[in-house]
């Protein structure tokens, strides 16, 4: 560790977080204020952390100040600007305590006009990714929730082994009167057994209103009545491009035409690089496609709506799927895919990246295929209660 990474460790220390919120943070509620306060998640390259956010700005009334660390982290939608504003504040989750302070005062003048606080969780409260910035996000929330605002922290997954710190932060945010908002029943079952206060929902993507049907067209002017898959190779799940190849492989031989759509584009896990080496090992397949670029959410949700079969190893392709009733063969990482399928009936669609990755890849694929129309029925039927659960995220703001 540098000397530098060390003269710093103690400004990022939680108990000195927390002292300059208590000291900094006194903004209470005021009557007639309209805006609704969004902390974001990280953003920048990933699809699902974009729909997250513009779900949220279309099932709210009122205006949406989304904080983030970077004007670059969110795009606005045309449709959103005249609701959705973005104000960067790049210390206060992952800065240190000096940082954080700056980002306070900020804070606490967007308080000024707002009318409520919330936090979008996704899979970003239990420590598994930057345990700092999840005990952060519920210090902040706490902190807000003493002071009489309505505050909550929305759709988010809890994995098996949370990390104890962010355990605690979270039961203080719960006890003080935070809603924790758990997007599936294996998630709100394990943050139970944590002694969390939970309310059950679903992912606030399934609650999400926009759509663009326009781009298969555009991508695919040949389709035709031909049936698409999409296909998403994530950085997550690591270079397992022979499995992906089978897969694709598959797929034509049963008369797909395949769409290569990367999810999540930046350093550490970018999709980019596995999914135009998934397109270059078809050859000169003419009905293999890559998508050369991230897509919006609508985008997505268009060509899911359009696709009769999807895999990916990103969970936000399989929520914008199964919103169409589009059933897709995922990856699980993190805990979050199986409560995601329990929600639905469809557990043979989820897929653990074990030792026998590649067998249960091509199986689960295999049953999607010969299944689609059962599967899909059975994705419908259970759609509209989700839907349901999922503006549970926004009770009392809409």
């Amino acid at each position: 560790m540098s000397v530098l990474r060390r003269l710093a460790k103690p400004l990022q220390s939680e108990g000195l977080i927390r002292l300059v919120d208590r000291l900094l943070i006194r903004a209470r509620p005021r009557t007639g204020a309209r805006n609704h306060l969004l902390l974001a998640p990280p953003g920048r390259g990933n699809i699902g952390d974009q729909a997250l956010v513009e779900a949220f700005v279309e099932n709210v009334d009122g205006p949406v100040v989304v904080l983030t660390r970077s004007t670059q982290d969110f795009d606005v939608p045309a449709a959103l600007r005249d609701r959705m504003r973005v104000v960067p504040l790049p210390a206060l989750v992952y800065g240190s305590a000096v940082g954080h302070a700056r980002d306070v005062r900020a804070l606490s003048r967007e308080l000024r006009s707002a009318r409520s606080f919330s936090v979008i969780g996704a899979d970003i409260m239990d420590g598994a990714y930057v345990l700092r910035a999840s005990v952060n996000r519920a210090g902040l929330a706490e902190r807000l929730a003493r002071l009489g605002w309505p505050t909550r922290i929305i759709g988010f997954s809890w994995n098996a082994a949370p990390h104890e710190r962010a355990v605690a932060a979270l039961r203080r945010a719960g006890d003080t009167g935070v809603r924790l908002y758990l997007r599936d029943p294996r998630s709100a079952a394990r943050a139970r057994t944590d002694g969390l206060t939970v309310h059950d929902s679903a992912d606030i993507v399934f609650a999400a209103t926009s759509r663009d049907d326009s781009l298969v067209e555009r991508l695919l002017p040949d389709l035709g009545d031909r049936e698409l898959a999409l296909v998403n190779a994530s950085g997550l799940v690591g270079d397992r491009l022979p499995a992906y190849v089978r897969v694709v492989q598959t797929l034509r031989a049963a008369g797909f035409v395949v769409l290569v759509v990367p999810h999540v584009s930046r350093h550490g896990a970018d999709d980019l690089p596995l999914c135009e080496a998934l397109v270059s090992a078809a050859g000169e397949d003419a009905d293999v496609h890559l998508v050369p670029r991230l897509l919006a959410p609508a985008e997505i949700r268009g060509l899911a709506a359009r696709a009769a079969v999807t895999v990916t190893g990103r969970m936000h392709l399989a929520v914008m799927s199964l919103m169409a009733g589009t059933p897709p063969v995922t990856v699980a990482t993190q805990g979050k895919v199986e409560g995601l399928m329990d929600l639905f009936g469809a557990p043979e669609l989820c897929v653990a990246p074990g030792s026998s990755f590649d067998a249960d890849l091509f199986t689960a694929v295999t049953t999607a295929i010969d299944a689609r129309d059962e599967l899909r029925a059975r994705i419908l039927a259970a759609r509209d209660a989700v839907t349901r659960a999922a503006r549970r995220n926004v009770e009392g703001l809409s």
